[in-house]
Formats: C-alpha cells, structure tokens, sequence
C-alpha cells in the first residue's frame, strides 16, 4: 500500500471476535503505554501486574525503544523490508515511521492475532509515497499464513528484517517457540535479521512466578525464559554487537533513554541477528 491506505487491510478478517472477557497482552501493553484501546479487564490485570512490579510501564517502553533504535540500525545498514509479528495497538512512532526516516522506500507488513488491533491499522498504513506498508492479521503460532500474507508484498528474494518484540514470552514451550521461529527465519534469504526481546525471570524470580500464576489464572500463558533459553532464538545466526544484552543497553546512543530505566533491573533481553 502506498502513500494513502485504501479501506481493506491485507488478508483483513473483519473486526469481530474481540474478547473483552479475559484480558489481552496487546491491550495491556496499550494500557501500559497510557493508551485508550484496552478494556476494563486489561486495566485490571495491569493493575495486578504493577502491584507486583510498579516498573511495568517503563519496561513496556524500553521495549519499544529498543525496538526503535533496532529498526534504526537496519534500516541505516541496508534493510529495506521488515515484517513485524506481534505489532500491537498502534503508538506512534510506529516501525514504519522510524524505518522510513531512514529510509522512505522500507516496505513494511504488520501483523498481529488481536481484532482491536485491525480495528486501528489505518494508523500503520500511513506511507510515505515511496515505501509500503500492509496490515496482516495472522499468529505467530501459524507461520504458514503468516509467510503468505507477508509474501504478498515483500520480496522473499531480497533481505527481510523479522521483528518479535515482545511477543515470544507469550508463546509457550508447548505451543513450539523456537520451532516457531526456525520456521519464519527458513522462508527468509540470506542477509535477513532477527531482532528480538524477551521477558526474563532471571532477575527477579519470585515476583516473576507470581506474575506467571497470575496471568495464567486469566486465561494468559506467560513463558518467562532464562538468557540461555532466549539466546537459543539465534541458534545459526550472527549476532550484532553487544550480542544478548539487556534490553536498555543494546546501542542506547541510537534513540534517547527511557524515564526510569536505569531505576533498578530491567527484567528482559534484546538482540539483533543476521542470518548467514
């Protein structure tokens, strides 16, 4: 889609099936962010979250600004397409913004399982003219469709930078994780990246089990994993300097730091990778 988006998102399923019964990490995360596209139980369980932790909505926005200065660092080394899994309710900047600075001819797929997030794709298909940018609505858990849609307007031929911010610590052991992963990164050519981060309980395990059992409770599988398990993600690939680090210290002179961050530990890794 180029410049300005037309009505129907890419492979769009329509807006219906919103559970607003159980809570959704995607509206958490909006909730966190002070944004207004979550519900009352998104609210609620975020409360919980932060009676455990009051640093939650600081680690929610070091993660986004890792994946900023993420997305500065491909673009500015070359990449030019990105397909970014498990997008979330759209908060400007958004990934395509930050690439296209760099680059205005990045082309750009969103994509994410949660219906409120189409709702508002009209947000990350604003384009400069020369780039592209589409709205997928898929899971991580169906590699298939996801490669599908996204083939649609990227060119598998050409390097692709994979974005999974955020998500895997929702994606459990059961459901696949790293075999996940190995499936989207095999569709992708030589010269694409993986960037990526994790939720740990490496640093604070006792609020971590708690925040697992509660999330659980709620209907919400939170898969905290340790440095060794998140670094397996990468198994084959060339990890970019400083390799796994803690979220906040990967390449922090590429954007600006985030309030609080430096306020006790960051429980979550980040790493950016090229795949040989």
């Amino acid at each position: 889609m180029t410049g300005t988006p037309g009505p129907d998102p890419l492979n769009a399923t329509g807006h219906a099936g919103i559970d607003t019964s159980r809570p959704h990490p995607a509206r958490m995360y909006d909730w966190y962010l002070g944004g207004k596209d979550n519900y009352p139980v998104d609210e609620a369980m975020g409360r919980q979250m932060l009676e455990l932790d009051p640093r939650v909505p600081v680690m929610a926005r070091v993660n986004r600004a890792f994946m900023h200065r993420a997305t500065r660092w491909l673009a500015g080394n070359g990449i030019r397409q990105f397909l970014d899994v498990g997008t979330g309710i759209p908060t400007e900047p958004n990934l395509h913004q930050v690439a296209q600075q760099v680059a205005p001819d990045a082309r750009v797929v969103y994509c994410d399982n949660d219906p409120i997030v189409l709702a508002h794709a009209a947000a990350l298909l604003r384009s400069t003219p020369e780039g592209v940018t589409e709205y997928l609505q898929a899971d991580v858990r169906d590699p298939a469709t996801v490669v599908e849609g996204a083939r649609k307007v990227l060119d598998f031929g050409r390097p692709v930078a994979l974005s999974l911010v955020a998500l895997l610590h929702f994606v459990s052991d059961e459901d696949g994780a790293h075999e996940l992963v190995g499936r989207l990164l095999a569709e992708l050519p030589s010269g694409s990246y993986l960037m990526m981060t994790h939720a740990t309980a490496d640093f604070t395990p006792e609020d971590s089990a708690a925040a697992t059992e509660k999330l659980k409770a709620a209907g919400v599988t939170l898969a905290l994993r340790s440095r060794e398990q998140f670094t397996r993600f990468f198994d084959g690939l060339e990890l970019v300097e400083p390799g796994v680090e803690v979220v906040h210290k990967w390449h922090p002179e590429l954007g600006e730091p985030v309030p609080g961050q430096d306020d006790g530990v960051i429980p979550g890794y980040g790493a950016v990778a090229r795949k040989p």
